[in-house]
């Protein structure tokens, strides 16, 4: 029993006093992805978060999808989905949650953090006050715990703020814009005129629905509005489109979304409870009758607020020109997504995007306030302007980031500098490649192999590989309703022949054209080498495809098969790592109407969108090849690449090889402690982590069965029903060997096993 008599004084709360190398404030997906990153890296990390589970937009509480550079699969970003921490919550989230379920992706990551033993996590914490060293140092921070009524002073040689609104950084004194700049100041296009658009974007609340198989009426609370019906967004309304496809419903973005939040907050419970009344009780939607509102968001999914300025502000030209920076650390793709202030009371379209034609870096100095010595910066308050924003905002974008000032974090300390220090020589290098090592895949930086043993191998052989002469004719006909391409990796200055079996429903001409993009690394095919016209007859043919333009460029070719109705192509079932078939179709999801077509003086490109079909769909077209492609060679293990760029940078076996061999040779003995594997967990699939829902569990294309064997005979580990794209080997003791073997078994009949990169330390 606990006993306490009055007391003339103040009584004090539980003081915690706790110390760590680097203190993370905010626990959405970003302040995640970086304490998982710095943990695994070596440094103890204070995780605070103010909520009661991680995820932040993407948590049960809100139910938002996680996206970045993949944009539903809708943009020319083949292959783009971040890779390391975030790739591996996503890919488990696919393995355990195909269906969606927001409350699953809670308890993984709940799951992941929990298992870092550097991790010290407190939930429902909030950060409310900071204290400074010097002018520029930031030496602690002050946090209320609500459920323990513990006050906590989190003391750390180095933060990082990734609290969504910037508590830390303002607090701090750190340098910061709010709303957006005008077009003259960065010269960019697309900034908005902030008195018919307004500056800043909204909040949003979703609502989930469910049908309970009998009538189910609804009262409305006196708060909700009277009139939903005029709402001009209340066209977008579908019966049990749930979650973040009412992304719709949003407001406050002429307010301010700080302060302002718990204002904003009722107003979007006003709009919701409004809505629903409309759609039970206006008549017009008799089909609700049955429906009943499963939940309604407590909290809303910001968009928007502060922006701290680093060494560099990322702008417009930087997504559509694709600029490069020596110091890039992470990438982006989404499109500049920008949203009228208003909200769902705007006459405007809800959104208004426009898509750059490939992937951009996102240099390290954006990464860390300028003003603040020892303060990095995560998730979508990092250095950007408000356009530039409008991509670098969604949250695998931001995890990304975040992974980079984890490992930034963790080489700080063991160094003794300070974050800026590593944006130069020798340690920008050190970090680039500490990321790459753990799947970041910083685009147009390889691995460097100088540490990796595999890469001083005399030898690298396999009892298969891959030669492709064709895919095989095993698939159904596919009409061209849309515009087809089949993208192939083809060498630089060969003349190819192609042969194909089309069908046509009536005598016609079929037009072909052989396309590449302007940029190597790009999967925009706007520029044509060549055009072919062939005159069809009514049933079956084969045509001969004879192009005589070569490629100038290691790049991806694109064999388009144009749009007509009346003739359908041959497809193969035989799947391949690095090859797919896109279409020149329509995602309106992600504003792609088939051509993106910008405003002359907004400084955006025009270009066609080619997009694959989502699993299990997707196909090739069955095409025979001469020369044959020999872009597979077990040599690809040590290129650097972990995904398809220019070329599939995959060691793939043959097609109808169940298992194959790959060895490794040296001529002198070699220490292995560990060793590091990378498959194929298809990079194009963009994983949505809630609502959409995936048919398959796994990727097709990863190795789910392995052994590795020291010197052909020896077996060091066995790989069984994997599902995850990197998978590490941490020996209990280290092995000498002249020889390290493994084999692979092929996920299935119809795809081959690759692997793209061995790494052994």
């Amino acid at each position: 029993m606990i006993q306490q008599a009055y007391s003339k004084e103040k009584r004090t709360l539980r003081q915690s006093h706790l110390e760590a190398d680097l203190v993370v404030v905010g626990g959405g997906m970003s302040g995640v992805c970086c304490s998982i990153t710095a943990a695994r890296a070596g440094i103890k990390v204070i995780l605070v978060q103010d909520r009661p589970v991680l995820g932040g937009n993407a948590s049960s509480e809100v139910r938002l999808w996680i996206l970045g550079a993949t944009s539903h699969m809708g943009n020319n970003n083949r292959w783009s989905r971040e890779g390391g921490v975030i790739d591996e919550i996503l890919v488990e989230n696919v393995y355990r949650n195909k269906e969606g379920n927001p409350l699953m992706l809670d308890t993984i990551l709940l799951e992941k953090v929990r298992e870092e033993e550097n991790i010290t996590l407190l939930l429902n914490t909030a950060v409310y006050d900071v204290r400074k060293k010097e002018d520029r140092i930031v030496e602690s921070v002050k946090a209320f715990c609500s459920q323990t009524s513990t006050e906590y002073l989190l003391q750390a040689p180095l933060f990082c703020d990734a609290s969504g609104d910037g508590i830390v950084a303002f607090q701090a004194g750190a340098s910061f814009r709010m709303g957006a700049e005008k077009a003259e100041e960065f010269g960019e296009g697309f900034a908005p005129d902030v008195e018919d658009y307004g500056e800043l974007l909204g909040h949003s609340i979703y609502f989930y629905t469910k049908n309970t198989g009998r009538p189910v009426q609804f009262v409305a609370p006196s708060f909700a509005i009277k009139n939903a019906g005029a709402l001009p967004r209340i066209r977008n309304y579908r019966l049990q489109e749930d979650g973040c496809r009412l992304w719709w419903v949003e407001y406050g973005g002429r307010l301010d979304t700080i302060h302002q939040s718990e204002d904003i907050k009722w107003e979007l419970w006003r709009v919701v409870y409004g809505i629903w009344d409309y759609v039970k009780n206006s008549g017009n939607f008799p089909e609700a009758d049955h429906l009943t509102l499963e939940w309604v968001g407590t909290i809303p999914g910001k968009r928007e607020s502060r922006r701290f300025e680093g060494d560099y502000m990322l702008i417009q030209q930087d997504i559509v020109e694709q600029r490069q920076h020596k110091d890039a650390v992470a990438f982006g793709g989404w499109a500049m997504d920008l949203h009228p202030a208003d909200g769902v009371y705007s006459e405007k379209n809800g959104c208004t995007q426009w898509h750059s034609k490939g992937i951009y870096q996102i240099p390290y100095r954006c990464y860390y306030s300028k003003d603040i010595n020892n303060l990095f910066l995560a998730g979508r308050i990092i250095s950007t302007s408000h356009v530039a924003f409008g991509s670098s905002r969604v949250m695998a974008t931001c995890s990304h980031g975040a992974q980079a000032v984890g490992m930034a974090a963790a080489l700080v300390i063991k160094h003794t500098i300070l974050p800026r220090t590593l944006s130069q020589s020798p340690y920008l290098e050190v970090l680039q490649q500490a990321l790459n090592k753990i799947g970041q895949s910083i685009p147009h930086i390889p691995i460097n192999n100088k540490e990796n043993i595999v890469a001083k191998a005399s030898r690298i052989e396999a009892d298969s590989e891959l030669i492709l002469n064709q895919l095989p004719t095993n698939g159904n006909w596919k009409k061209l309703n849309f515009s087809a391409a089949q993208m192939l990796p083809l060498e630089q200055g060969e003349i190819y022949t192609f042969k194909i079996n089309v069908k046509a429903d009536a005598a016609t001409r079929l037009e072909v054209q052989l396309r590449v993009s302007e940029k190597a690394y790009n999967y925009s095919p706007e520029e044509i080498l060549e055009t072919k016209i062939y005159h069809l007859q009514t049933g079956e043919q084969e045509i001969t495809l004879n192009f005589s333009v070569p490629l100038t460029q290691e790049q991806y070719a694109f064999i388009c098969f144009m749009k007509n109705e009346q003739v359908a192509v041959q497809t193969s079932n035989k799947r391949v790592t690095g090859l797919m078939t896109v279409y020149n179709k329509i995602n309106k999801a992600v504003s792609n109407f088939g051509k993106q077509e910008p405003p002359a003086d907004i400084g955006i490109d025009s270009f066609e969108f080619w997009t694959p079909e989502r699993r299990p769909k997707d196909v090739n077209l069955a095409l025979t090849i001469e020369p044959p492609l020999a872009f597979f060679s077990p040599k690809n293990i040590t290129n650097g690449w972990v995904r398809p760029t220019t070329r599939p940078n995959a060691f793939i076996g043959a097609l109808d090889a169940r298992e194959v061999t790959l060895d490794v040779y040296w001529n002198e003995p070699q220490e292995v402690k560990e060793i590091k594997l990378f498959f194929d967990t298809d990079y194009d699939d963009a994983m949505e982590s809630s609502l959409k829902g995936h048919e398959q569990s796994i990727v097709p294309f990863v190795v789910r069965n392995y052994e590795v064997k020291n010197c052909g005979t020896t077996t060091i580990y066995i790989g069984k029903e994997n599902h995850q794209t990197i998978n590490t080997i941490q020996l209990s003791s280290p092995i000498t060997t002249v020889h390290l073997q493994i084999i692979l078994q092929r996920p299935s009949e119809d795809i081959p096993a690759s692997l793209f990169e061995v790494l052994c330390y």
